[in-house]
């Protein structure tokens, strides 16, 4: 039986303010905070909000039926929190449905999978430290951002206890194999591969709303039928795309949310289920491994990571920004790290491309990616600075060394009394269980038991 997995990808781009070489030692605070709450407005208005009602309705009007996937960066978080509260109150609202599952990914929705694999690790546990929060989920499958992917990212994904991996069908990799099956990671068997169906995705995410494009008007039941069609040994239907598709990148106007809202309609009809990420990963057999030896995403043609370090620049940024990470291992000060998520995110890199052809690139408050480059450079020669002072380049490389040690031992400690508390629980609620099944009988023997009769006190 054929089953659709549709998951839906939540990212704040945060706006950084114009930062002159002059302003470096003398002004510490990076945010443009009026095109921050400007912007998270109008995507939760045009997009966020529309978007969620109508999922949540559909999950109403399916029951246990249909079901959808979100993942959410750690920033996007924050600033839902600060603008656009609503949107994460939604959420929780779904999630009471149980028809939700929420994602793993970088809590900076950075690159730091391609630089320091500590930082990657740290990124990873605390987006899902703040997911369990929200949510009382903790997410058994990840996807990186922009759902980048290697045979060694893959393998820390695997190591850090992931069941699961969303990254891209991208032709190059697949060659002759099919985007409908499940796969696993080459350098980690008992990681399973969901592979975005970048054709179905992509005519809803970018192609709805064209008229020139040859499948326009796309209508629900058509586009459940080109499902339906597929041979019948190719079940598992991924359709990925980011949330803000519906609504700004293919307008309310268009009628995209009625489009969506009839997929189940359609499906039903012929059979074709919904499934989230996680039921998919514990239920179906992968079909072999995938391999993946040079870096994929799902951004432009190339399908790689050559829009954040395609040229020059990006890639000094990029070395510079990640020159002091191991430092940042051992750091404490919640504004030198709120900053060093911000600054990770990869859109800033983004906006230094020199690439022709990327698709619907806003520079914001950049005239070209030289202006980006630096802009950004300028902020980051402050933000060392500050790091420089707090964790100095003198510290001996044994010193630093011994502290990460001594961080990653805590880690595995933790983890290890973790799961020492669990299996203690699990005993104790055993006994309590047990304690309370012998005393039933008990309790019953005694209330079946006939009473004695007081003696009458004897005359004096």
């Amino acid at each position: 039986m054929k089953t659709i997995c549709l998951y839906f990808e939540i990212h704040q781009i945060i706006h950084l303010k114009r930062y002159r070489f002059f302003d470096i030692g003398t002004d510490h605070y990076y945010y443009d905070d009026y095109e921050n709450e400007r912007s998270i407005n109008d995507i939760a208005t045009r997009s966020y909000m529309p978007a969620l009602n109508t999922l949540e309705q559909m999950i109403k009007d399916h029951g246990g039926y249909f079901k959808v996937a979100f993942s959410l960066s750690g920033t996007g978080i924050e600033q839902l929190e600060m603008h656009a509260p609503q949107v994460l109150e939604k959420l929780q609202q779904m999630n009471e449905t149980g028809c939700v599952e929420f994602l793993a990914e970088p809590y900076s929705h950075g690159l730091s999978s391609l630089a320091n694999a500590e930082s990657f690790a740290r990124d990873m546990k605390k987006q899902v430290q703040k997911i369990k929060e929200y949510f009382g989920q903790e997410p058994k499958v990840a996807r990186n951002s922009s759902l980048i992917y290697s045979d060694d990212i893959g393998a820390q994904i695997a190591a850090l206890g992931f069941k699961g991996m969303l990254t891209e069908g991208a032709k190059h990799v697949l060659g002759w194999k099919s985007p409908h099956y499940v796969y696993h990671c080459n350098e980690a068997p008992n990681l399973k591969l969901l592979l975005r169906d970048v054709d179905l995705s992509d005519d809803i995410s970018l192609r709805f709303n064209n008229a020139e494009w040859e499948g326009y008007p796309l209508f629900a039941d058509n586009y459940i039928d080109r499902i339906a069609r597929l041979p019948e040994e190719e079940q598992i239907i991924n359709i990925f795309m980011e949330l803000s598709a519906l609504g700004i990148a293919q307008p309310l106007s268009s009628n995209i949310l009625d489009f969506i809202k009839a997929l189940p309609v359609c499906a039903k009809q012929k059979g074709i289920t919904f499934s989230t990420p996680t039921e998919i990963c514990m239920k179906v057999k992968s079909m072999g491994q995938l391999d993946v030896p040079d870096t994929l995403s799902w951004v432009d043609e190339e399908r790689d990571v050559s829009c954040w370090l395609g040229n020059a620049m990006q890639r000094e940024a990029f070395q510079k920004l990640y020159s002091v990470a191991d430092r940042l291992l051992i750091a404490d000060d919640p504004r030198i790290m709120q900053d060093w998520d911000y600054l990770q995110a990869s859109n800033n890199f983004r906006f230094m491309t020199t690439k022709p052809s990327n698709v619907g690139l806003d520079r914001g408050i950049y005239s070209g990616p030289f202006d980006a480059f630096t802009n950004y450079m300028n902020i980051l020669g402050d933000f060392i600075n500050r790091v420089d002072q707090l964790y100095p380049l003198e510290i001996e490389n044994e010193e630093l060394n011994s502290l990460l040690t001594t961080i990653r031992n805590q880690g595995d400690e933790i983890v290890m009394k973790d799961k020492e508390i669990e299996r203690l629980k699990a005993k104790l609620e055993k006994l309590e269980g047990k304690a309370a099944k012998e005393a039933k009988p008990k309790a019953a023997a005694k209330k079946a038991a006939p009473k004695k009769k007081k003696e009458a006190p004897a005359d004096e």
